[in-house]
């Protein structure tokens, strides 16, 4: 029997990880997931999202109602199944052994990216909106658990060599690159979350990975702005040290 390769994929918003969800569904052996525990999320943080009530009766409200969904049965009998997993929706009473079944990878994006492309979608950014601490409590403990850094991947890197960057996350995860990763159809997915209307439009147009545009300066920003992306600079910082290609064998 064929071992199935569960990809738990942890970023914050803004970070390509859509794009990345697209990528991997693009493949012929991949079912995807998207962000499985934000109805549980929304519920237990009162947060006002776009499009909340309809993200709340889209999926369980209680995080332990999902697990089954993430370490049952794939969807199709697939033989990989992508998790694309926002940082910030890990709630304080989260039991998180279920992580150790998935192969865990860490998104990552300059944080003046982040708080540039989510200022578009929201009037307000703090950083537990953008999950950067959040993402390095995650990557920190699935670091002790191997013994060794899980695999990081920059959005900056995939944007610059999308080929070179996918082929190095196969790697990492143990399934082979399939060229279907790096272009896909246009348009709308029956996967994408009740809540892409808000939020995937440059997704549904696009076909594969853009070319990277100049990132914003820090200073260029709006003071509230630069607050954010100044206090999560440190821990973005930290992160990339082990992106794929670059970080020594032991943390």
């Amino acid at each position: 029997m064929t071992e199935i390769v569960r990809i738990a994929a942890w970023s914050g918003p803004r970070n390509i990880s859509t794009a990345m969800m697209r990528s991997f569904e693009n493949r012929s052996d991949t079912a995807v997931i998207d962000e499985p525990f934000y109805a549980a999320w929304l519920a237990w943080s009162g947060a006002d999202h776009p499009m909340r009530a309809q993200v709340l009766a889209s999926q369980p409200t209680d995080w332990r109602r999902v697990l089954p969904a993430l370490l049952g049965p794939v969807p199709d009998g697939r033989a990989v199944f992508y998790q694309k997993h926002m940082t910030h929706h890990v709630m304080p009473d989260m039991d998180l052994a279920w992580m150790s079944v998935c192969r865990n990878v860490f998104l990552i994006r300059a944080p003046e990216e982040v708080v540039a492309s989510y200022r578009e979608r929201r009037s307000e950014v703090t950083l537990e909106d953008i999950g950067v601490a959040q993402q390095a409590e995650l990557f920190e403990r699935e670091a002790d658990r191997l013994g060794k850094a899980p695999p990081v991947i920059d959005a900056a890197d995939v944007l610059a060599d999308a080929r070179r960057a996918l082929a190095a996350l196969c790697e990492a995860v143990g399934i082979a690159f399939d060229p279907a990763m790096l272009a896909w159809p246009a348009g709308p997915r029956d996967t994408d979350g009740v809540w892409a209307p808000a939020w995937y439009e440059s997704v549904w147009a696009s076909s594969g990975f853009g070319p990277p545009r100049p990132p914003p300066a820090a200073s260029g920003l709006d003071p509230g702005l630069r607050a954010v992306a100044e206090a999560a600079r440190p821990i973005y910082e930290r992160l990339a040290r082990y992106r794929l290609g670059a970080y020594p064998p032991e943390v």
